[in-house]
């Protein structure tokens, strides 16, 4: 190239700058603001468990405010899902949610009514943990067994209390997945979230909940909960006494609760890949590792596409569930 050439192709530059789609240049240059993270659940269970140490970490990293926006509407935690599922796909509404993602969906349908989002509108970013349900009692109850607490439903048919995050969320379909197979009722009382349901057990309104390990260890630790049986194919560290429901001859109640974070399908790729990036490195952070494992449950990070496929065989699994509960109250 000679002088002349090069002095052409040089002030040319500022105009090829200005002909840049604005989004390309938000994009090479995101975050420039706040992030927010929605859970849809309120404070206290395990959706919000993984967002605020992970926001925590998201912050040091991309160098911006990651805000925990709980959208604490019911519905299981459809509402929030739906308000992250319809937001700009520009990676500042991100969605840390839980395995009920797939279910409620298929739960609109099978009462004919049309699903507030699905779950194509997402993109798995990573997984952050992964545990298996655990059924509580209070320290209080009868119950110092699962055969006991079956025992007595079987005699008291649709009088037992059990608190879940609402219709056809991780909570509810355990129970009745359980239920199911005792071949027991139980009285079903939705709340808002996980973070209700623990404190609607605590001060006696209901008897039994299943929850992850995370928001239940404290309680127990102190002396208010009992727990009775763990819903996973093994026992946990946290639990090592407990015995699963497959010990105790309940050979297809297994489940678990899972958090991740997702954003919208359409966001640009150079923004996911900084986020899986970013989240990779907030995952190894100690104060993360720490607040885990304190709450008795470990970090189960995976990445995208790994965790895609997780997602993938977890929700068939999932949804087979729910159709075969059927119509529940």
């Amino acid at each position: 190239m000679n002088r002349r050439e090069l002095l052409k192709a040089t002030a040319a530059l500022p105009l090829l700058q200005a002909a840049r789609p604005a989004s390309v240049v938000a994009q090479a240059a995101w975050p420039t603001r706040t992030i927010s993270m929605i859970v849809p659940f309120p404070a206290g269970g395990q959706a919000d468990l993984a967002a605020r140490p992970v926001a925590l970490a998201l912050e040091k990293i991309l160098g911006k405010s990651v805000i925990v926006d709980n959208r604490a509407g019911g519905a299981g935690g459809a509402i929030g899902n739906a308000a992250a599922a319809r937001a700009e796909p520009d990676g500042y509404t991100l969605l840390m949610t839980l395995s009920s993602l797939a279910v409620l969906p298929e739960a609109d349908r099978l009462f004919d009514r049309p699903p507030v989002y699905e779950v194509s509108q997402f993109a798995a970013v990573a997984r952050v943990l992964a545990d298996p349900t655990l059924l509580a009692v209070p320290a209080s109850a009868p119950w110092k067994t699962l055969a006991d607490f079956v025992d007595d439903a079987k005699k008291r048919p649709g009088q037992i209390p059990y608190g879940s995050s609402g219709p056809y969320g991780t909570l509810h379909v355990a129970m009745e997945m359980f239920a199911a197979s005792a071949g027991i009722k139980l009285l079903h009382i939705p709340f808002r979230g996980a973070g209700p349901a623990l404190n609607a057990i605590l001060t006696g309104t209901v008897q039994a909940l299943a929850s992850a390990p995370g928001t239940l260890k404290q309680q127990v630790d102190d002396g208010k909960m009992r727990v009775l049986a763990n819903w996973g194919a093994e026992r946990i560290a946290s639990f090592p006494d407990l015995p699963t429901f497959r010990e105790l001859g309940y050979k297809d109640v297994e489940f678990y609760i899972w958090a991740g974070l997702f954003a919208q399908q359409a966001l640009p790729a150079p923004i996911m890949m900084r986020l899986r990036e970013a989240m990779a490195q907030a995952v190894k952070s100690p104060e993360v590792i720490k607040t885990f494992e304190t709450a008795g449950s470990p970090v189960a990070y995976m990445d995208a596409p790994e965790f895609s496929k997780f997602i993938e065989a977890d929700s068939a699994r999932l949804v087979a569930a729910v159709k075969k509960i059927g119509k529940v109250e």
